[in-house]
């Protein structure tokens, strides 16, 4: 039987506990903006709304705790609140705890070519079969990165209007099933709020000489090269990067693109 000083105590402590969650979940926030995880969790657009919510937050735990020590401190019994709750008294803020934490000790990461390819990287880029058509550009195509060149094809996916157009784009290696060995998809994931939402954006990569396996997945490579129009898949031509550069890099502080 537990002894009735022991329970007393507990339910002294309870309170200190929803103080140390919410103050946690705060620290949490503002520790992933400080070391620049944030980037990998959160769109760029919501920093400073993360950043009031971690305030907030710090703000509410320093003044329920302010509450918690004067109730302590009163010598007039506080009245108990008739309610049934979901979980124990002190489980939910328990498990708040333990979350944050968790967050402290595991660096979120990137997402890489598992995501990728569960998430559809091989539909990424519109393919077509309709009859080659002028097109002019406003942009220059070498300043294209990954993400202009999949919203350029969006909006007008002939491949044959880019014939010959010149490439320099990063990404990270990604070798979709039934690919040919001469070839591997240059992939980043881009995001629209959060982690949750980010979807992969691709384009093949034509290998002059040797196979994929050179290039080894969720390494982020910067390839330069041009562009051509080949069939990867029977009847569907597409726009294929004919790769003359390809250099490993860095996976650089944001990975996403937006």
């Amino acid at each position: 039987m537990i002894p009735p000083q022991f329970t007393q105590r507990l339910k002294q402590l309870w309170p200190w506990c929803d103080v140390a969650a919410i103050g946690l979940v705060g620290l949490l926030l503002l520790h992933y903006w400080q070391s620049g995880k944030l980037n990998l969790l959160i769109h760029p657009n919501y920093h400073l709304l993360t950043l009031a919510a971690a305030a907030g937050l710090l703000g509410l735990a320093g003044w329920q705790g302010w509450t918690v020590w004067q109730r302590r401190n009163s010598v007039r019994p506080q009245p108990e609140v008739a309610h049934s709750p979901l979980l124990p008294s002190g489980w939910s803020s328990g498990i708040l705890i333990g979350v944050a934490i968790a967050g402290f000790l595991v660096t979120p990461r990137a997402f890489a070519s598992q995501t990728a390819l569960q998430r559809g990287v091989t539909d990424s880029v519109m393919i077509t079969q309709v009859k080659p058509q002028a097109f002019k550009g406003t942009v220059r195509p070498e300043t294209r990165s990954l993400l202009d060149w999949v919203r350029t094809l969006q909006v007008y996916p002939e491949p044959d209007a880019y014939a010959g157009q010149p490439v320099k784009i990063q990404g990270f290696a990604v070798h979709p099933p039934g690919l040919p060995n001469q070839y591997f998809r240059l992939t980043q994931f881009t995001m629209t709020c959060c982690a949750a939402d980010a979807y992969p954006i691709s384009l093949p990569i034509k290998l002059r000489q040797g196979d994929r396996q050179n290039y080894p997945i969720d390494q982020w490579f910067e390839v330069t090269g041009s562009v051509i129009s080949e069939t990867l898949t029977e009847g569907n031509r597409q726009v294929v990067i004919d790769a003359t550069d390809i250099r490993p890099i860095t996976q650089p502080v944001n990975p996403y693109s937006f």
